[in-house]
């Protein structure tokens, strides 16, 4: 056999074998996720009035908020479709609702928005949002932000999604609401890429309103570890462009939980803040948030923040204090998924940190 021929031989046992390898691997990693609860196969059929959030301890009525989304169904020329993200708006708003304040929404043309759907993100709140009548009609016939009557409202809040990057930023009618809300000393908001309404926003002594404003936007490195050619796809990359513009960007762990607030300046990282967001912005206001029970998603984000900033072990024991009293606490999945993430980011020892993480739990079920 000459050399090349043994040369192309083992390139292909090589290549076989990693093959046989990466499928083999991703079996036993599939076996570590435990099959859904019971419980979790009929949350498509919930509704409000199935959350005690909702229907215990009702909060007198205090007011109004404006919730603001995207109405660019298209990513630039790039044929890939967008909206405002679902998650986004849905837990705010009865995070809003559950503390005395009925939300309207509002679009840049008004009317029925394109809306992203991750159904892996889904939870009780969510399904909840889209059995919701009323919820639903005032998605379907959002205000034109041109018609908006901004007296109405004591906060505004604007929701991420990736067309926000498109219709949010030049909008002389977004410019004008949130300059008013923000120099009347009410709450300017926003999580994910609801940020983009904030960057070039002058206020009327002609000043940019986020120079030297700590703020938080989904990151250039959330942005580009899932599209790769985003800085050709958007008209800017957010995290840039807040920092061009004189923000003081406070960033946290990737995919993970971080909430900014600057006076009555509240910003949010990615969906993951969208809880902190929203009960960030009933505080500014002056109120308790009302109680809820903390969700599974947190419960594991929490975890997943224990790892990066405190290391394995104090993981191991959030996971120990959660699973302790319910073993279904934890988000599996979720865990799964920043595994994942981290290997395709090629931080492969957080990766397999992880995938511990995610075996360690399973001794609990």
């Amino acid at each position: 056999m000459s050399g090349k021929r043994k040369i192309i031989k083992w390139s292909l046992i090589v290549l076989a074998g990693s093959i046989v390898s990466i499928v083999l691997f991703g079996v036993w990693f599939m076996s570590l996720l435990p099959p859904l609860p019971e419980s979790a196969k009929d949350i498509k059929a919930i509704s409000p009035s199935d959350l005690p959030f909702l229907t215990e301890n009702i909060v007198p009525y205090r007011g109004k908020i404006l919730a603001v989304v995207t109405s660019t169904s298209q990513m630039g020329s790039s044929g890939k479709s967008t909206g405002f993200e679902l998650t986004e708006l849905s837990r705010a708003y009865y995070v809003f609702q559950a503390n005395g304040f009925e939300v309207d929404v509002a679009s840049p043309l008004g009317g029925a928005p394109p809306v992203v759907i991750d159904g892996d993100d889904m939870n009780e709140y969510d399904y909840a949002f889209l059995n919701d009548a009323n919820a639903q009609a005032k998605v379907k016939e959002s205000f034109a932000i041109k018609d908006v009557d901004a007296k109405a409202y004591q906060a505004i809040y604007f929701v991420g999604g990736k067309g926000a990057m498109f219709d949010f930023p030049d909008n002389e009618y977004i410019q004008s609401l949130i300059r008013e809300y923000y120099e009347s000393g009410k709450i300017v908001s926003a999580v994910c890429h609801g940020p983009a309404a904030l960057v070039n926003v002058r206020l009327s002594n002609g000043e940019l309103l986020i120079a030297n404003r700590q703020v938080s936007s989904f990151t250039d490195k959330e942005e580009l570890l899932l599209i790769p050619d985003a800085a050709e796809i958007f008209p800017f990359l957010l995290q840039d462009k807040l920092i061009q513009n004189g923000a003081s960007f406070n960033e946290g762990f990737m995919y993970l939980n971080k909430v900014s607030i600057d006076g009555n300046l509240v910003t949010g990282q990615n969906p993951w803040s969208t809880w902190g967001v929203a009960e960030s912005v009933i505080e500014q206001m002056g109120f308790e948030p009302k109680k809820r029970n903390i969700t599974i998603e947190e419960n594991t984000i929490s975890v997943l923040e224990k790892l990066e900033a405190e290391g394995y072990r104090e993981a191991k024991v959030a996971i120990d204090d959660f699973c302790t009293r319910d073993a279904m606490s934890i988000d599996r999945r979720l865990v799964a998924m920043h595994s994942i993430v981290a290997a395709m980011d090629f931080e492969l020892k957080k990766a397999v940190n992880l995938t511990r993480l995610l075996t360690y739990s399973n001794g609990y079920l």
